[in-house]
């Protein structure tokens, strides 16, 4: 075995941590990243021997990983509560039943085969901030290890705790019958054993836990995944469709009649379903999702306010912590639901069992209520290649091009641009409600682009090609995972 570290410094990204297993990291690259982790716990929670639960996903090599992990985390002298096979909000919920001090779950959540990685936090129901994301590369890639003698203990039987514990909350009188697909990912001995549990009638589609992932990446925002779900609702005469992504904390809704329903139209509907009992409620949306959240009849009706933030699950529950929102919603499928629904955390599973709340309550077929909504013209989410080292700096020279086509008022397509919002990379408003959005990915090496009209087809359309042109003059963009 190799006694050389690899740890490419470019996998510490803004909120967690992935790599290309055995090219951007090794094991004792891991062993390294879990004394460095361990460090940070000991520094944080002012104990010798903090309590770490550890998770991982059912990827072919992340038990190995987590041993290496646990090796690290155990020689700076944290007490390790291994889960066994987890899914990501489980190391969460783990934290607040077993009262621990920290989580780390070893995932690569929807990144293809070859990717791990690892998601943490320290404070109960967050992950790692971008400021603690960089304390722990500099003590990690720097070597400030504190020494000490951990230990560590298998805890059995935690998945059934989990179960439960969304189970009985959760019962609903309504039978919704449900296709569940989870893309051969961990999810898939979780979430039908769950939906079932609630009073749901289950078809399932790819739960079993297949780590080659035959059929189609698990992620709930990919095509190919909505088109098998869509095609299995259609044909087993199904209510709704739920996609879950491959560590479960993420969840795709498709309707009744195979539609695919973007997550943060089916966000503002549960937004919605919540404020009628939940008066004067905040909720906090990513500056991917939908303009419809500000100018909601019911919401508005109801006193409820809407925060647009940051996109990334550590950015989002943060901000839901912060404020003491009711709930989260991201466009990527990441539903945060606090206190009384929640722990504050993402969980694809909990947001699944909303959906069914909804349906529960209404006397309407899935189709029917999104009919209530608005009609909007979205785009899906796109990905353009873009290198690690240069995303960011792409997308501060777009800002400022785009900030500048609006102090100088020049139209696009017919219309001027009236708002630009800069809190996570551009989100420029025009004055018919369209938009559009650039931002460098978090944790891949891509931009991010949306957009979205209240007017046309033609129009969402047009604003990409807008984007897509400022892209290509940069000359350091490159193939799209999709386009519109």
């Amino acid at each position: 075995m190799s006694k050389e570290i690899i740890i490419n410094p470019l996998g510490f990204r803004e909120y967690d941590a992935r790599w290309l297993y055995n090219k951007d990291i090794n094991n004792l690259g891991i062993e390294n990243l879990g004394r460095g982790f361990g460090t940070q716990i000991i520094k944080h929670s002012q104990k010798k021997s903090p309590r770490v639960i550890v998770g991982h996903d059912y990827r072919s090599y992340s038990e190995e990983i987590k041993a290496s992990l646990k090796k690290g985390l155990i020689e700076s002298g944290c007490y390790v509560e291994d889960i066994g096979l987890s899914l990501s909000p489980m190391v969460y919920f783990a934290q607040f039943n077993l009262k621990s001090d920290a989580v780390a779950m070893v995932t690569a959540s929807h990144n293809e085969n070859g990717w791990t990685g690892v998601k943490m936090g320290i404070k109960k129901g967050l992950t790692h901030a971008p400021e603690e994301m960089k304390e722990l590369k500099d003590i990690t890639l720097n070597q400030k290890f504190i020494k000490g003698e951990g230990n560590e203990r298998q805890i059995e039987n935690f998945q059934k705790v989990y179960k439960d514990d969304l189970i009985n909350k959760n019962k609903i009188k309504k039978k919704i019958k449900a296709v569940v697909a989870c893309g051969n990912g961990t999810a898939g001995i979780f979430a039908p054993d769950i939906l079932r549990g609630i009073g749901c009638e289950v078809v399932e589609l790819d739960c079993n836990l297949d780590w080659n992932f035959p059929k189609y990446n698990p992620n709930p925002e990919d095509m190919e995944m909505l088109h098998a779900i869509s095609k299995a609702v259609k044909e087993n005469n199904a209510d709704v469709g739920f996609g879950f992504d491959g560590d479960g904390d993420r969840c795709g809704v498709i309707d009744n009649e195979g539609n695919e329903i973007f997550s943060d139209k089916i966000g503002l509907l549960i937004a919605r379903n919540l404020s009628s009992e939940h008066k004067g409620s905040k909720f906090v949306v990513d500056v991917k999702s939908t303009g419809l959240f500000k100018t909601d009849k019911i919401l508005n009706e109801n006193k409820c306010k809407t925060i647009y933030w940051k996109t990334g699950h550590s950015h989002i529950k943060r901000k839901v912590n912060i404020e003491k929102a009711l709930a989260g919603f991201e466009k990527s499928g990441h539903f945060f639901f606090n206190t009384p629904l929640g722990y504050g955390y993402d969980d694809g599973i909990n947001s699944a069992i909303q959906v069914c709340h909804l349906l529960n309550r209404k006397n309407k077929k899935m189709s029917e209520i999104i009919k209530d909504l608005p009609n909007t013209f979205q785009s899906p989410t796109m990905a353009p290649f873009c290198k690690d080292d240069e995303k960011y700096k792409v997308v501060d020279e777009l800002v400022k091009q785009i900030q500048k086509i609006k102090d100088n008022k020049i139209k696009i397509d017919d219309q001027e641009i009236i708002e630009v919002l800069t809190v996570n990379g551009v989100r420029f408003i025009f004055n018919d409600g369209s938009w559009g959005l650039i931002r460098a990915s978090s944790n891949k090496p891509s931009l991010v682009i949306v957009t979205e009209s209240p007017t046309s087809e033609k129009r969402k359309k047009n604003i990409f090609n807008f984007i897509d042109d400022l892209l290509q003059k940069t000359g350091k963009v490159g193939e799209y995972d999709q386009k519109i």
